[in-house]
C-alpha cells in the first residue's frame, strides 16, 4: 500500500511539475529527474527492484510505439543521411567511448559491463528536446532528424545492451554469431511487425466499440513485443516496424471520434510512463545509497563525472564535426540542397548537439538489469552513473536549451504549414469534384456552396500568406471566433438551466470536433 501511495502522489507531482514546466517554457522530464533525485534521498522511501524482463516491456514498448507512429517516413527518407549518422555512427562512438572510460576509471569493471553502460546511455530522448523545439516553431528538419534519431537509435542501442548483458550475465561471447544474429532478429522483427499490423488493422475495422477499440490497441503494443521476444526475435525493431505500418494502413478503417480517443490515452500514458520511470529509479537509487558506504561513493564520484562529460562531449564533436564535412562537401559540389543545407548549417548543428538529453529509454534500461544476489555485476555503479546521466543532461542541456535557441534566431521555413494548406485546397476541390454527379437537393446545394467557400478561403490564405505576414485571417480565423460565441452561448445556456447536461456534452463535443478542423495552425505539444 505505501509503494501504490508513493506512485499516486508522485503522479500528482508529475502534474505539478509538468505545468511548471510549461510555464517556464522547459521539458517537464527535466523537472521530473529533479523529483527523482528528491526521492532517492529520502529516508522512508522504500527500495524497490523491477522485474527485468518487465521494466524493459512496461516502459518501453508504449513510448517506443507511440514514437514510431508519428514517424514520416518521407520526412526521414530526405533526412536519411544526418538520421543515420546520429542513429548508427553517433550511438557506435559513445558506447565505445563510455565503455573505455568505465573500464579504465572503475576497478575490476568488465568489458562486458562497460559496454553495457555505454549502451544504456547511448541513446538520447527527443521527447524532451521537441518539446521545446515545437513550441519555439523551429525549422521543421531539425524536429525530423532528433525524432528519427530517438527511433532508431533505441534499436541499435538496445540491440548492443541485449548483448552486451548476455555476455556480462554468461562470462561468453561468439563475434562470429552476431551478424547472423542481427540478421535474423532484425529481419524477422520487420517480417513480424509488418504481419501483425496488418492484421490488427483487420482486427480493428471490426471494433466499433471506443473503449474497446483503445484498450485492445494498448494491450496490443505488449502482445507484439512479448511475442517477439518469445520468438527470440528483436522486440523493438518488430515494434517499430508494426507502428510504422499502422500509421499507413489505419486512417481509413479508424473514426475520428476513435482517433481522438486513442491519441487522448496515449498522451497519458507516455505521461504516467515518463513519471514512473523517474519514480522506479529514484526508488532504486534509494536502495543504492543505502549499499554503498561513503568510501564507494567517492571513489564512484571521478568515473561518474567522466562518463557525463564524456556523453556529452562525443556528440558535441562529432556532431559539429560531421555537419562541417557536410559543409565542406556542399561547398565543393557548388550544390544548396535545402535538405542538405539545414542540418548541416552552424546553428542547426550546434542545437543537434546540444539536443543529446537522455531519458526514459536509459531509464528502462537501466532498471532492466537483473538485480539480487546473483544479479548483474557492479550494478549499482551501472544505475547511479546512468541517472546522473539522465539527471546532468536534462537539468544542464533541457534548461538551457531554449536561450540557445533564441540566441541563434533560427526560423520555420513554413513547410508542414504550406502542406497543410495545400492539402486543404485539394480535399475541397475532390468534394465538390464528387458533388458534381450527386443529385440535385437542398442539401447538396448547401453542401456545394460551403465547400465552394472553403476552397476560396483556403486559396486566398495561400495567397496571403506568401504576400503579406500582417494579413487578416481567413475562413480559419472566422471558424475560431464563431465556435467560441457558441461556446460561451452553450455554457450560458446550462447555466440558465435551459439544457442539461447531456446535451450539454453532446454539443461541446460537435464545437470540438469544429474548433479542431478550424485551426490552421500546428500547435505545440503541451508538454
Amino acid at each position: 500500500m505505501a509503494i501504490f501511495e508513493l506512485v499516486i502522489g508522485m503522479l500528482l507531482l508529475g502534474v505539478v511539475l509538468s505545468s511548471i514546466a510549461s510555464r517556464l517554457d522547459v521539458p517537464y522530464p527535466a523537472l521530473l529527474a529533479l523529483g527523482g533525485a528528491v526521492l532517492a534521498l529520502l529516508p522512508s522511501a522504500p527500495d524497490l527492484t523491477l522485474d527485468p524482463d518487465l521494466a524493459l516491456t512496461l516502459l518501453l514498448a508504449p513510448v517506443l510505439l507511440d514514437a514510431a507512429f508519428d514517424a514520416s517516413p518521407r520526412d526521414l527518407r530526405r533526412n536519411l543521411l544526418s538520421v543515420s549518422a546520429l542513429a548508427l555512427v553517433m550511438v557506435g562512438l559513445t558506447v565505445l567511448a563510455v565503455s573505455w572510460v568505465a573500464h579504465s576509471l572503475v576497478p575490476g569493471m568488465s568489458w562486458p559491463v562497460a559496454v553495457t553502460l555505454g549502451a544504456i546511455v547511448a541513446p538520447p530522448d527527443a521527447s524532451a528536446a521537441t518539446a521545446v523545439l515545437r513550441r519555439l516553431r523551429l525549422p521543421h528538419h531539425l524536429v525530423v532528424i532528433l525524432e528519427g534519431e530517438s527511433l532508431f537509435n533505441d534499436a541499435s542501442a538496445l540491440l548492443v545492451y541485449r548483448f552486451a548483458v548476455a555476455a556480462a550475465m554468461t562470462g561468453t561471447f561468439s563475434g562470429w554469431s552476431v551478424a547472423p544474429m542481427l540478421l535474423v532478429t532484425c529481419g524477422g522483427g520487420v517480417l513480424l511487425g509488418v504481419a501483425l499490423a496488418r492484421l490488427y488493422a483487420w482486427l480493428s475495422a471490426r471494433l466499433t466499440d471506443i473503449p474497446s477499440a483503445v484498450l485492445t490497441q494498448f494491450l496490443s503494443t505488449f502482445v507484439v513485443w512479448l511475442l517477439a521476444d518469445n520468438l527470440k526475435l528483436s522486440p523493438i525493431v518488430t515494434l517499430v516496424a508494426y507502428a510504422m505500418t499502422l500509421a499507413r494502413h489505419t486512417p481509413h478503417v479508424i473514426g475520428a471520434d476513435r482517433r481522438m480517443a486513442s491519441y487522448a490515452v496515449w498522451d497519458v500514458a507516455v505521461f504516467v510512463l515518463n513519471v514512473s520511470a523517474f519514480v522506479l529509479i529514484g526508488l532504486s537509487l534509494r536502495g543504492v545509497s543505502q549499499r554503498l558506504t561513503a568510501a564507494d561513493f567517492s571513489s564512484y564520484l571521478w568515473p561518474v563525472v567522466a562518463v557525463c562529460l564524456t556523453v556529452i562531449g562525443v556528440r558535441v564533436l562529432f556532431w559539429m564535426g560531421f555537419s562541417a564535412s557536410l559543409r565542406a562537401r556542399l561547398r565543393r559540389r557548388g550544390a544548396f540542397d535545402a535538405h542538405e543545407r539545414g542540418p548541416a548549417s552552424v546553428g542547426s548543428a550546434l542545437v543537434i548537439s546540444w539536443c543529446g538529453m537522455r531519458g526514459i529509454v536509459t531509464l528502462a534500461a537501466a532498471l532492466a538489469l537483473p538485480g539480487g544476489r546473483y544479479g548483474f555485476p557492479q550494478r549499482d555503479f551501472v544505475l547511479l552513473a546512468a541517472f546522473a546521466v539522465v539527471f546532468t543532461t536534462l537539468v544542464l542541456q533541457g534548461l538551457t536549451l531554449r536561450p540557445l535557441l533564441q540566441w541563434l534566431k533560427l526560423e520555420d521555413e513554413g513547410s508542414v504549414e504550406r502542406e497543410l494548406r495545400l492539402s486543404r485546397v485539394e480535399t475541397a476541390r475532390a468534394v465538390l469534384a464528387a458533388l458534381e454527379h450527386a443529385p440535385h437537393a437542398p442539401a447538396t446545394d448547401l453542401l456545394r456552396r460551403e465547400y465552394t467557400a472553403r476552397l476560396r478561403a483556403a486559396e486566398s490564405d495561400e495567397r496571403e500568406s506568401e504576400g503579406s505576414e500582417s494579413a487578416p485571417p481567413g475562413l480559419s480565423g472566422l471558424q475560431r471566433e464563431v465556435v467560441a460565441v457558441q461556446r460561451q452561448t452553450l455554457v450560458a445556456l446550462r447555466a440558465r438551466s435551459v439544457i442539461g447536461d447531456d446535451a450539454f456534452h453532446a454539443a461541446e463535443a460537435e464545437l470540438d470536433l469544429l474548433e479542431l478542423s478550424a485551426d490552421s495552425r500546428i500547435h505545440p505539444d503541451p508538454h
